[in-house]
């Protein structure tokens, strides 16, 4: 069943629908479902799709000449081989009917390892042939920094030929939760907390299971497709995996800081920034900054936290790469019971917060918030109480904060995810906590609802929004 990317197929099939040749890029981090995407744009449209893999070149070619002769019989009698790579796609024209043809080359960098020469080829076909045929091409591509260093820079020469370029993201919240129609709401906020978007992790974990069940089964057992997953990806993305394992513990342990990740995985400063920046290319990790920072601020790898921001790998270097001798000897009931049972929650506030965040944006979208902000985000940072006596300073954080162009109306949001009500001196709390120049509204978002006394507050005083779980997911 597919589920989900709407914008993403309104995007290939607006392009699909035009009246000229389209030339399309698609690449996004590996599992993201990209191969997915493309198969369910291709149905029912006459279309060539070519998976490249990890072989010679030779090889290489052989194959992607059988998928081409393959698509028409007439054709395969009358050619039977091509000479080289320049006369195969220079007879793609010949194979277009009434309806425009669609040329797949899926995880394109395969093919490019082999013969550097194909983008030139392309380029050239592109420029005297193809783009005056009626023919829509798709190279797509798991391998982030080659495709935008490689095939996208200006230095390649298909640079300013591509009609479209599509990054990829992992599915959205309200999409990720349909793989588990039948799961309470919390367990969907749960499910997505150690899941994220991917399509094939959400696939791994069976709706028939409680999310305790599909932990055990599908994720900590020894043999399950999940149990090895992280590895796959560190092995096939990155050149030293024991390096970057202990990268992503440290920042799994809560070393968001630069300084803290240096120390705790022994890494010198001047080798820290390599590897955080090749983690931050295939999207797992994120370096984020306080709302309204800076650009200069924004420029200094030292400056701002970094965190794990895919969920999985969160979920995998918090509760079971610290344990996976144990888990190797099948002690799988032992570590759920001891690590993870009572701390599901706590690893889920960080994805609530994000969930939230994008239901904002929704409302934003849909012009249903008291003003339109351009500016969300977490915030923290020090802040001096003026209204005591003595004054104070202190680090305060803020879990949404979001503003207006000109930063006359704000947003404060704070999220509870927890098994306990969102209580007025909490609320409270969170109106000091920021040094606001302007009209503010406050947006607050808990799992279990929220007292008889934050009730009455909001009844009695309009910029308090009281949002529950099921109101999120009401519109998914």
């Amino acid at each position: 069943m597919f589920i989900g990317r709407k914008q993403e197929m309104d995007f290939l099939n607006e392009r699909y629908l035009s009246n000229n040749a389209e030339f399309i890029t698609i690449y996004g981090r590996r599992r993201v479902g990209k191969t997915e995407l493309i198969t369910e744009f291709c149905k029912d449209k006459d279309f060539i799709f070519y998976a490249c893999s990890e072989c010679t070149d030779k090889k290489q070619f052989q194959k992607c000449t059988d998928t081409i002769l393959s698509h028409n019989a007439e054709f395969y009698r009358n050619i039977k081989l091509f000479a080289d790579w320049e006369d195969m796609f220079s007879r793609l024209p010949d194979l277009i009917s009434d309806k425009k043809l669609i040329f797949v080359l899926d995880e394109f960098p395969y093919m490019v390892r082999g013969d550097k020469s194909i983008p030139s080829i392309l380029q050239n076909l592109w420029d005297h042939v193809l783009s005056k045929t009626n023919i829509m091409i798709i190279l797509s591509g798991s391998s982030v920094s080659f495709m935008e260093d490689e095939i996208l820079s200006a230095k390649n020469p298909l640079y300013g030929r591509m009609t479209g370029i599509y990054h990829l993201d992992p599915l959205p919240f309200i999409d990720a939760i349909k793989f588990f129609p039948n799961y309470s709401d919390e367990d969907k906020v749960l499910a997505y907390s150690i899941l994220g978007g991917i399509p094939h992790y959400l696939k791994q974990f069976s709706p028939d299971f409680s999310i305790e069940e599909n932990i055990k089964k599908n994720i900590l057992t020894k043999g399950s497709i999940l149990f090895n997953e992280v590895e796959y990806i560190l092995h096939q993305e990155l050149r030293e995996p024991a390096v970057y394992n202990t990268i992503l513990e440290a920042i799994a342990a809560g070393c968001n800081k630069f300084s803290e990740i240096c120390e705790k995985a022994m890494i010198q400063s001047s080798n820290l920034n390599a590897y955080l920046n090749n983690l931050k290319e295939i999207g797992l990790i994120a370096q984020e900054f306080p709302v309204l920072s800076s650009s200069k601020d924004k420029q200094k790898s030292s400056n701002g936290e970094y965190k794990i921001a895919d969920n999985f790998f969160m979920f995998w270097y918090s509760f079971a790469y610290p344990f996976a001798s144990d888990l190797l000897q099948d002690r799988v009931n032992i570590i759920y019971n001891a690590v993870i049972k009572n701390n599901l929650h706590i690893i889920a506030s960080k994805s609530f917060e994000k969930i939230s965040t994008d239901y904002l944006w929704r409302l934003n979208s849909a012009e249903m918030l008291p003003f339109t902000f351009v500016y969300i985000g977490r915030w923290w940072g020090k802040v001096t109480h003026k209204d005591t006596q003595p004054p104070y300073t202190t680090s305060e954080e803020i879990d949404i904060l979001a503003t207006d162009y000109n930063k006359k109306n704000y947003i404060l949001g704070e999220c509870k995810f927890r098994n306990e009500l969102f209580d007025l001196s909490e609320y409270k709390r969170l109106k000091i906590k920021y040094p606001v120049q302007g009209n503010t509204q406050y947006y607050l978002f808990a799992l279990s609802g929220f007292t008889d006394a934050l009730i009455k507050e909001s009844e009695n005083d309009s910029s308090i929004h009281l949002i529950y779980l099921k109101d999120i997911l009401k519109n998914s």
